[in-house]
């Protein structure tokens, strides 16, 4: 069993490890903290359309990258390091994984808007309603 990862894998770690040290600072992060929403929307859209990582783990067929599980943790390992606050697991790897699984007309419609960067999730399991 070969536990390296690709090429590709290894050039969208590398790219996003390099983005996030050159904009993601501690201190524009410690802005966003104490701001209103908790999370910056351009860093978002730059993921989506500078970078394309909201894209990894989605097939090509509706826009993303074709990968999967191993990217989404190549991307989660990345914005760990850098305390990231931006929705990824919410949006990407909940949301987007139940609707990878789930499939059908409204993985179809919605998939798209997560990886342009236009569609947040989030997970509301404790919500009474």
């Amino acid at each position: 069993m070969d536990f390296n990862f690709t090429e590709e894998q290894t050039m969208l770690r590398d790219m996003l490890s390099r983005y996030l040290a050159d904009t993601y600072t501690f201190d524009a992060r410690q802005k966003v903290v104490h701001g209103g929403k908790g999370w910056n929307p351009a860093v978002w859209q730059a993921f989506a359309e500078e970078l394309g990582v909201l894209g990894a783990p989605f097939a090509e067929a509706h826009g993303g990258l074709g990968g999967g599980a191993i990217e989404n943790m190549v991307v989660m390992e990345e914005m760990g390091r850098a305390i990231v606050l931006e929705p990824y697991l919410s949006t990407v790897v909940i949301g987007g994984g139940a609707l990878k699984h789930v499939g059908g007309a409204i993985a179809d419609a919605v998939i798209p808007g997560i990886i342009a960067g236009t569609t947040r999730i989030a997970f509301a399991a404790y919500e009474p309603q």
